[in-house]
């Protein structure tokens, strides 16, 4: 719930009416949701795996039905394992492609096909990372799927360009989010956020931000377009005096 929870505090406060997806963690999704009431928006939960274009679009439907109308959506949802991908599981290897990939195009297609008859435009943001083109060892299936997403995003971006409806990805650097325990301790990220460029991890709150600009009307020329956040995490970095070279988890 990193950048998801903190883009829907961020969309709240700016007054959007907010559906909070999950599929575990139902308190966290209950806190996110008390999180944006906070702010004076409204805003429910609701249970999908992205993964089921059926599910996802009958999630798009409740979203309708809720607030009237829908003209944001934001694909954040990832499953990732770390493992060489000759030595894979391959049940994970899949599941990985099915969230990270096939999730965000069930979202982009059915929120695009929901913007389409309201005939207003709309704004999507798909959330890709550097991992699209950076080939980070033991990582395939996530490095595949982002990269996939970023094609995917342009090719919607002409494809509706016609029906204005915009569709733009963030790539967040390495982020400090719950989700990165699964692969560090607290020691590992905290070491390994000091040796790159700024000396530390994003925030989930800093890609809040970026989404919120890419979602903002007074942006509507922006399409088609990758917003790397990353705080320097893809320069050479590692070439600087006195740096080595720690593994990217995110």
């Amino acid at each position: 719930m990193g950048i998801g929870r903190a883009a829907a505090i961020a969309l709240g406060r700016a007054g959007a009416s907010v559906l909070v997806n999950y599929l575990s963690h139902e308190e966290q999704a209950d806190e996110a949701v008390a999180a944006v009431k906070s702010t004076g928006a409204q805003a429910v939960k609701y249970r999908a795996d992205v993964s089921d274009l059926a599910a996802v679009e009958a999630m798009v439907g409740r979203a309708v039905d809720e607030f009237g109308r829908l003209d944001i959506a934001v694909a954040n949802a990832a499953y990732s394992e770390r493992e060489m991908f000759c030595e894979a599981d391959m049940e994970r290897f899949r599941r990985t492609v099915d969230v990270t990939m096939w999730g965000a195009f069930n979202l982009l297609r059915a929120a695009s096909q929901q913007m389409i008859k309201q005939n207003d435009g709309g704004a999507i943001v798909l959330v890709s990372s550097p991992h699209a083109f950076v080939p980070v060892p033991r990582s395939m299936a996530y490095n595949i799927s982002k990269a996939a997403v970023e094609h995917m995003s342009r090719t919607a971006a002409i494809e509706l360009s016609d029906y204005r409806i915009r569709i733009n990805t963030l790539q967040p650097g390495w982020t400090d989010t719950p989700g990165e325990r699964k692969f560090a301790s607290e020691e590992t990220l905290e070491a390994a956020g000091k040796q790159l460029p700024f000396g530390r991890l994003g925030t989930a709150e800093e890609m809040a931000e970026a989404i919120l600009f890419m979602c903002n009307p007074q942006n509507n020329y922006m399409t088609g377009a990758s917003l790397l956040i990353d705080g320097g995490i893809t320069l050479p970095w590692w070439a600087k005096r006195g740096s080595t070279v720690p593994e990217q988890t995110h």
